[in-house]
C-alpha cells in the first residue's frame, strides 16, 4: 500500500444523478502521485462525468474529493485550477484567430508595466515550451492556420504550460497521425520525469498498455476495479470494461454478390484525381490511406457535398450527377460522416428529432403535420435495434456519450432507407463494446443487400471488415486489393506512394508498431 503522501487525489463515495438518471454512483478510489492512470470504460460508463467533477464543471450529488490531503465536497473551475488540476477535453477551447503563443497564455498574458502585451516574451516562453517538448512549430502562427492534429498538441501544451500537478487527458490522440502521436508520447514521458500525475482516457487500448502504470475501469456509472498494467492483457481489460468476453474476430457478410451498385469513372475535383472503383451489392468495401490521402474527399464528392470537375458516376446502372447531400439521400446514398458532432447530429435537438431529420416527409400527414405515433414508433424501433443507451427518445443528443451519438447518426441515415451507406471512420472515439455492435450492424446491413463503403484509419478494422479495399495516396487510388492480398505492410506501402520521405517514415513506423 502506498503511503498517504504518495496519494495525490482520492474520491470517496462520489456520485452524480441527473433527476432520476444515474451518471455515477459511489466511486471510491485513489490516484498515486506521479503515475499515469488510465480510466477505461464503455461510452456512458461515467468517465466524462467523473473528470468534470474533478475540474469543477459538475457538482457531485454526494461524496468527497481529497486533493493533496485537503477534502472538498465540491470544486469549482477556479478552485480546481488553483489546486493544480488541468484538463484537456475532446472539444478544443482554442481561439482560432489568435497565435499559438497568445492561446498558450490566454487569460494570463505577459504584460509590460504599462499594461501593454509583451508579445516578444510570450513568443519566447511559448517557443521554449514547444522546443522542450520536441515539437517544431512557429508559435507566431495563428491556430486557424495549423492542422487539427497540431491544434490538439497546442491544446495539450496550453495545459502543460500552467505546470499542473495533475493533468487529465481525455481522448488526446483521437485526431493525431503517427507523427503527432510520437510527439504526444514524448510529452507524456517529459511529464512523468517531472512527477506530474496524469489521468489518461483513451479508447485506443494499445496506448493504455504503452503509456500507463495502472488502469481503473468504470462500467454503467460504477467503479469496477483498478489493476497494475502488468496484471492485464487486452482481452482481460476488455472483459472488465464490458462485463463479458468479446470475440477478437471481425464478423463478415455472407451475401456479397457481383451486382455493381455504384461505379466511379475518372472522378476528379480539386482534391482527388482520376478515381475509378466499383461497389457491389452486399459488399463492405474498404478505403485505406494516410491522413490527407483523399478518402473523405472522394466520398464527399459522391455524396454531393463537394463539386465534381470531371468524370462519371453510375448508380444502379444509370448516370448519377450528385448536386447536394439532399439529392444523394433522395436517390439512396447516405453518408455517416467522420465528424459526428459537426456534421452528423444536431446537438441541440433530441434523439427523436435527429432520427427523423433526414426523412421527415415519411412522417408527415395532412401537409406539414407530423404523425406523432408513426414517428415515435419508428424512433423506438431504432433505439432498440441499435441499443442506444438513453432514458428517453426526448433526451438531448448533446447529453449522450460519443458512442450513442454515433448510433443516432446511424439511425438518421438508416431511416432514409438508402441502398448505399458510406461509413467514414465509423468507430472513432468509440469503446470496444460499441465497436462490436457497429461491426455486427454493418454485416447485417450488407446481408440485407446494402452496399457499404468504409473509410478507416484503424488497420485492424480496415483489414478485418473489408471484402476488398482500395488504397489512396495524395488524392489518387494506388491499389485495389482482394481479401487474400491484405497485409498491413502492403497497405502502408501503397499508402506511401508519391509521398515525401517523412510520410514514408510515418508509414514504416505504423507498420512496425
Amino acid at each position: 500500500m502506498p503511503a498517504d503522501n504518495d496519494i495525490i487525489l482520492s474520491v470517496n463515495g462520489l456520485s452524480k444523478f441527473y433527476a432520476k438518471v444515474k451518471a455515477l454512483e459511489n466511486i471510491t478510489m485513489d490516484i498515486h502521485r506521479g503515475e499515469v492512470l488510465a480510466l477505461c470504460g464503455e461510452n456512458g460508463a461515467g468517465k466524462s462525468t467523473f473528470i468534470k467533477m474533478l475540474t469543477g464543471a459538475e457538482v457531485p450529488s454526494r461524496g468527497t474529493i481529497t486533493f493533496n490531503g485537503h477534502t472538498y465536497d465540491a470544486l469549482d473551475p477556479a478552485k480546481s485550477m488553483e489546486l493544480g488540476i488541468a484538463a484537456v477535453y475532446q472539444e478544443f477551447s482554442l481561439i482560432p484567430y489568435l497565435s499559438i503563443a497568445e492561446n498558450i497564455f490566454y487569460g494570463r498574458e505577459i504584460k509590460y508595466k504599462s499594461g501593454i502585451l509583451n508579445l516578444k516574451e510570450m513568443h519566447r516562453r511559448a517557443q521554449q515550451l514547444f522546443d522542450d517538448m520536441g515539437m517544431t512549430i512557429d508559435v507566431r502562427k495563428r491556430v486557424c492556420d495549423i492542422g487539427v492534429a497540431y491544434q490538439q498538441l497546442v491544446e495539450i501544451l496550453k495545459a502543460v504550460s500552467r505546470n499542473p500537478e495533475f493533468i487529465i487527458l481525455d481522448e488526446p490522440t483521437a485526431p493525431l497521425t503517427v507523427k503527432e502521436t510520437k510527439i504526444f508520447y514524448n510529452i507524456v514521458n517529459k511529464l512523468k520525469e517531472r512527477n506530474t500525475t496524469i489521468l489518461f482516457i483513451s479508447h485506443r487500448l494499445e496506448e493504455v498498455f504503452e503509456l500507463c502504470d495502472r488502469v481503473s475501469v468504470f462500467m454503467d456509472g460504477q467503479f469496477v476495479t483498478t489493476k497494475d498494467i502488468g496484471e492485464l492483457d487486452m482481452r482481460k481489460l476488455i472483459s472488465y470494461m464490458v462485463g463479458r468476453e468479446l470475440s477478437g474476430d471481425y464478423p463478415s457478410p455472407k451475401n456479397t454478390t457481383n451486382e455493381v451498385v455504384l461505379e466511379c469513372k475518372h472522378l476528379t475535383n480539386e482534391h482527388v484525381h482520376d478515381i475509378n472503383f466499383v461497389l457491389h451489392k452486399g459488399e463492405i468495401l474498404g478505403f485505406g490511406g494516410l491522413v490527407g490521402a483523399g478518402r473523405t474527399e472522394t466520398v464527399r464528392a459522391i455524396f454531393g457535398a463537394d463539386p465534381i470537375h470531371s468524370g462519371e458516376i453510375f448508380y444502379k446502372g444509370k448516370p448519377y450527377k450528385p448536386s447536394t447531400p439532399h439529392h444523394a439521400l433522395k436517390v439512396g446514398i447516405g453518408l455517416i460522416p467522420e465528424d459526428r458532432k459537426a456534421q452528423g447530429v444536431v446537438l441541440g435537438l433530441v434523439i427523436r428529432e435527429n432520427v427523423v431529420y433526414s426523412s421527415l416527409p415519411k412522417y408527415l400527414t395532412g401537409g406539414f403535420i407530423i404523425d406523432s405515433k408513426k414517428e415515435r414508433n419508428a424512433v423506438t424501433n431504432y433505439i432498440k435495434e441499435l441499443s442506444i443507451k438513453t432514458p428517453s427518445m426526448d433526451q438531448l443528443v448533446k447529453n449522450l456519450s460519443g458512442g450513442n451519438q454515433q448510433k443516432v447518426v446511424l439511425a438518421r441515415i438508416l431511416s432514409t432507407e438508402c441502398d448505399v451507406l458510406i461509413f467514414d471512420e465509423p468507430t472513432r472515439g468509440i469503446d470496444v463494446g460499441a465497436k462490436q455492435e457497429i461491426y455486427s450492424l454493418m454485416c447485417k446491413l450488407a446481408d440485407a443487400g446494402k452496399a457499404i463503403i468504409m473509410i478507416s484509419s484503424e488497420m485492424g478494422e480496415l483489414v478485418g471488415m473489408s471484402q476488398r479495399l482500395y488504397v489512396m495516396s495524395e488524392g489518387r487510388i494506388t491499389a485495389e486489393l482482394k481479401r487474400e492480398e491484405f497485409s498491413q505492410e502492403l497497405i502502408l506501402e501503397k499508402a506511401s506512394i508519391g509521398r515525401s520521405n517523412e510520410h514514408h517514415e510515418q508509414a514504416t513506423t505504423t507498420a512496425s508498431a
